[in-house]
């Protein structure tokens, strides 16, 4: 069978909506990779910047995602790993598909008001940095991960995103049953068999089995049980998979309108964009389908609920945490744009930079939370002066008159494997590295030599050739 999709995938999807047996097997076959990057407006300010950036991505043009305002498809992939626009948080590199969840929250929630979000799945962090350019400043995004390992990576993706109003957790979906109705909004991107990535990794085919498919589902099943009694009464709960599987996708909305008390919530959709409407057998609850066959896209399913009833959230007893001392936040005075409305705590010898609605959520999230990452760090706190962090530099807070050092692109590579670029600048001390202004990270330039302050674990590891 063409690019080996197991027959009993192919004869589980018979009949559904949308699915054509000739087309599904016949794009497969042709193993197509689409390339999609969805962009940073909390970087990218102006047109003249974004632009920038897509035409070192792609001197040929660009195309849009037509579902997402800041996704773009590229004819070609580049080399993100040589692309300093990548390191600065420009943009993430995005499925297409999945990119749909800003439809899906545009049309549940109110974003001009203040929101708790969770995004209980969320390593390696595509959904959550969408999520955050879409909350306003007074929102706060919970990001989770389980797994110790993909945790680390999602805080090194939402450090380089840049934003102060994220958090990241590393705890099982049960835990955050001890936040009884906390959350607004709820994304679910559920672990899955994978089938809608066949096309992108076909390295994923020889672990499909049926049964794999069922082990998904009770897993989806116990991760939505346990994260829902987190989700306020009149919240939205999100739930998406890359997975074709009925057992994976329909069959939950049913087992959900079945167990909890939810409201399905149709969304709009333009007919042009050859999404598919896909109705739930037993309840009638419509979720959608994308099919790489009809649009420009890997595999994916969405559905949205409201929860119609649920507990009170709890009223918790006010909770101190240590707020920089007036000595150590005049240390910071001279790195941080101190007019931005941000609040300064102290954590373990670290000064912590978040937005006020996060410092008043931050004690009560620790308490109940194992946090890896909140706000921004600033950095370490020494006797004379700050040491700064990276997250400060990937962040939009350094005040403006820092001394910044502008790198080509030899030398900004350099950097970034963590080698001395061997600049020339009359500047010494602390700088900001920056390509095209936007900061790559912190050096220390001495006399005779640079030291490099690039974190050794997010250095590019790749040999540079052609340069």
């Amino acid at each position: 069978m063409p690019n080996h999709i197991p027959p009993a995938l192919v004869a589980s999807l018979a009949g559904l909506p949308g699915f054509n047996k000739e087309t599904f097997l016949a794009v497969h076959a042709a193993a197509e990779k689409i390339t999609s990057v969805r962009l940073n407006p909390l970087k990218l300010a102006t047109a003249e910047k974004r632009s920038e950036v897509l035409i070192t991505l792609s001197p040929q043009g660009h195309s849009r995602v037509p579902w997402s305002t800041e996704g773009y498809y590229l004819p070609e992939r580049p080399s993100f790993t040589f692309d300093p626009f990548f390191h600065a948080g420009a943009y993430y590199v995005q499925e297409a598909s999945s990119m749909f969840l800003e439809q899906a929250v545009r049309a549940t929630v109110d974003l001009n008001a203040p929101l708790k979000v969770l995004d209980l799945c969320a390593a390696p962090g595509g959904k959550s940095t969408l999520l955050q350019s879409l909350l306003n400043e007074e929102s706060i995004l919970v990001s989770n991960e389980v797994i110790k390992p993909r945790a680390a990576l999602l805080a090194d993706n939402v450090s380089r995103w840049g934003a102060a109003n994220v958090v990241v957790s590393n705890n099982d979906p049960r835990d955050f049953s001890r936040l009884p109705g906390y959350f607004d909004l709820i994304v679910i991107d559920a672990p899955c068999s994978g089938s809608g990535l066949f096309r992108r990794d076909p390295e994923l085919i020889p672990e499909w089995s049926p049964e794999n498919v069922v082990l998904c589902s009770q897993r989806q099943q116990r991760i939505l049980a346990d994260a829902l009694p987190a989700l306020k009464e009149e919240g939205i709960l999100i739930y998406s998979t890359c997975s074709f599987s009925q057992e994976e996708d329909e069959m939950i909305l049913d087992w959900l309108a079945a167990h909890f008390e939810l409201e399905n919530i149709p969304l709009p959709v333009d007919e042009a964009w050859q999404i598919v409407p896909a109705v739930s057998p037993k309840s009638n609850c419509t979720g959608y389908r994308f099919y790489p066959d009809r649009l420009k896209g890997e595999g994916f399913f969405i559905a949205c609920f409201r929860k119609r009833s649920g507990e009170s959230p709890r009223k918790w007893k006010e909770q101190k945490v240590a707020a920089l001392a007036a000595k150590d936040k005049e240390k910071l005075s001279h790195w941080i744009d101190m007019s931005r409305d941000q609040q300064y705590l102290l954590h373990q010898d670290e000064a912590l930079i978040m937005p006020p609605a996060l410092y008043k959520e931050i004690a009560l999230l620790q308490q109940q939370l194992y946090i890896r990452k909140a706000g921004i760090k600033a950095g370490q706190l020494g006797a004379k002066e700050l040491i700064p962090d990276h997250q400060l530099a990937a962040s939009t807070l350094v005040a403006a008159n820092i001394p910044r050092v502008e790198l080509d692109l030899p030398e900004a590579l350099l950097y970034l494997r963590k080698e001395d670029p061997a600049i020339h600048t009359d500047i010494k001390g602390w700088a900001l590295i920056q390509y095209h202004q936007m900061p790559l990270g912190w050096a220390k330039i001495l006399p005779n030599r640079m030291n490099n302050y690039y974190p050794k674990e997010q250095r590019i590891l790749k040999e540079i050739t052609g340069l």
